[in-house]
């Protein structure tokens, strides 16, 4: 997976991540059925014949929690599941079979498609394949921590010929990252959890975008990586923080996930275009299958069974490109030790 095609396929998948919560408002949650329900659960702590432990009141109008065999499990209550969240949830469940008797397609709520939660996870396909990456890339950075430091020769100070290993490094660090918080994101989408996921793919982005630029035109120097990097880092930084401790403002930060990601991805296809890199193919491969991928997001059709989304099936589509992905980097890391050991001879 080298960089062109390390920073398309993650750039997809940060600056989708980036534009994941731009909806804020939906039809579903418009509607005046669905607001009268959740008004009248939250008073009354019933959605027809379910009730909520947690929707109980004393007097002063304060929930109360009960004893301590009467609260929510613990997988639930660190999650923030409340008397709102399971409101919203079953008036959605009520509104969207009413609507389904009379031939209606579904509506989003509060910005996302109606899903069946199990065990409290709001959307258990994506859960279960943002995991599958996570592995995915854990398997990819240690196949390549096994062949740059066991199985290709080292320099006589016991450094790698290749000269971005460290920089994979933490390109797998941050993947990881990125995906460990999407998984943790479409568990439950809390504002912790919402800023932590968009966090992490703003910073894998903006680092993906400086290994464009120092892979692209070969930047070797220490100095010259630092002059380049530091900037870009700065801005990152800086948006990251903006996000987190001032306001998580969507439209921005759509604006600025699409002007790195088209950056790299302007930078990435001439360095292709040119490269007689022997495993280019790889590059096109990715390239290619994650721009089908996107048009899933594109579309962005209701879920199947109440599970499987577009966004759940890109997610599926990633992980064979994932694989490949870090293939080229294993191939480009051979190249360029052969091609140094070549000429130190």
């Amino acid at each position: 997976m080298n960089q062109m095609a390390q920073c398309h396929l993650m750039v997809l998948f940060a600056a989708f991540s980036c534009l994941v919560g731009v909806l804020n408002a939906s039809a579903g949650d418009a509607d005046p059925i669905y607001k009268a329900c959740v008004e009248q659960c939250e008073k009354t702590g019933c959605v027809g014949d379910k009730c909520f432990q947690h929707c109980k009141f004393s007097s002063d109008g304060k929930p109360i929690d009960g004893p301590w065999y009467l609260q929510e499990p613990l997988y639930l209550r660190w999650k923030q599941w409340d008397c709102r969240s399971d409101c919203r949830y079953h008036c959605m469940l009520v509104r969207e079979e009413e609507r389904e008797k009379i031939g209606e397609r579904p509506d989003k709520y509060h910005g996302k498609w109606p899903f069946w939660h199990v065990y409290g996870i709001q959307e258990p396909v994506s859960v279960a394949l943002s995991a599958l990456n996570l592995a995915m890339q854990f398997h990819g950075w240690v196949s390549y921590f096994i062949l740059v430091y066991y199985n290709l020769p080292l320099r006589p100070n016991k450094k790698t010929y290749y000269e971005y290993t460290g920089l994979w490094h933490i390109y797998g660090i941050l993947s990881m990252n990125s995906w460990f918080w999407s998984a943790v994101f479409h568990s439950r989408d809390v504002d912790l959890t919402e800023k932590l996921y968009y966090s992490s793919a703003v910073a894998l982005l903006g680092f993906s975008l400086i290994l464009a630029i120092l892979r692209a035109f070969n930047v070797r120097d220490e100095a010259a990586r630092v002059m380049v990097a530091a900037p870009l880092i700065a801005f990152v930084t800086t948006h990251i923080l903006y996000l987190n401790f001032y306001q998580l403002d969507y439209g921005l930060n759509m604006k600025v996930c699409v002007a790195m990601g088209a950056a790299q991805l302007l930078l990435w296809a001439v360095w292709a275009g040119v490269t007689h890199h022997p495993s280019r193919w790889k590059l096109w491969v990715v390239m290619f299958g994650g721009g089908l991928a996107m048009l899933l997001d594109i579309y962005d059709f209701p879920p199947y069974w109440g599970y499987v989304d577009a966004h759940a099936l890109w997610h599926a589509t990633t992980i064979p490109l994932t694989y490949l992905w870090w293939s080229f980097i294993r191939d480009d890391s051979e190249f360029i030790t052969s091609t140094l050991i070549k000429k130190a001879k």
